[in-house]
């Protein structure tokens, strides 16, 4: 299902992109890469000059690379396209402070306490916040979700559908379904 229709005339004015990918090293560590770009659908007057229809405004990279515990053993950051040239790159060696945090224990909190403010750059930091879940998501192609080796599975109880109580939880994994929530 999409969106219902828009109720009104609308004219796209811009347009930002987020692309993740995740990568399985020959090391046996993990890569994962986020994207970040803006672009305009008309001519864009910035005080460092103008970007043209289509010119991406921003367009910003970061890696991480993952053990098999989520720990961060390398960070990486580009900024490709950016306002102000010279300036806002700058920025970019900071991302190496990543190293030695764990993506599923603290990372969004160190994140924002590390880059906050003037410390980083907002579009590299959001980017940043997507990085958990593309690990997981990255490691989950190589597990299937209904392995039974006595682990409950990562996903259950970390959206409302998987809830313990859940009738998907009842259905799809039917070892950890806690019957009918407590009420």
């Amino acid at each position: 299902m999409t969106l219902p229709p828009p109720t009104a005339e609308r004219t796209l004015k811009h347009v930002r992109s987020v692309q993740l990918g995740g990568y399985k090293r020959s090391d046996g560590r993990w890569d994962i890469e986020a994207r970040l770009t803006d672009v305009k659908d008309q001519d864009y007057l910035l005080s460092s000059g103008l970007r043209k229809r289509g010119e991406a405004v921003h367009d910003m990279w970061l890696r991480v690379t993952i053990d098999s515990r989520m720990g961060i053993v390398d960070a990486v950051a580009s900024t490709d396209a950016m306002p102000y040239v010279g300036h806002c790159d700058r920025i970019t060696p900071a991302y190496r402070q990543l190293i030695g945090l764990n993506l599923f224990h603290g990372f969004r909190t160190a994140v924002k306490t590390l880059f906050r403010s003037t410390r980083g750059c907002s579009h590299l930091s959001e980017l940043a916040m997507f990085l958990p879940t593309a690990a997981l998501q990255t490691f989950a192609s190589d597990v299937p979700d209904n392995d039974d080796s006595g682990h409950k599975p990562y996903q259950l109880d970390r959206c409302h559908a998987l809830e313990s109580h859940s009738d998907a939880v009842r259905q799809y994994y039917p070892r950890w379904y806690r019957g009918q929530k407590p009420g």
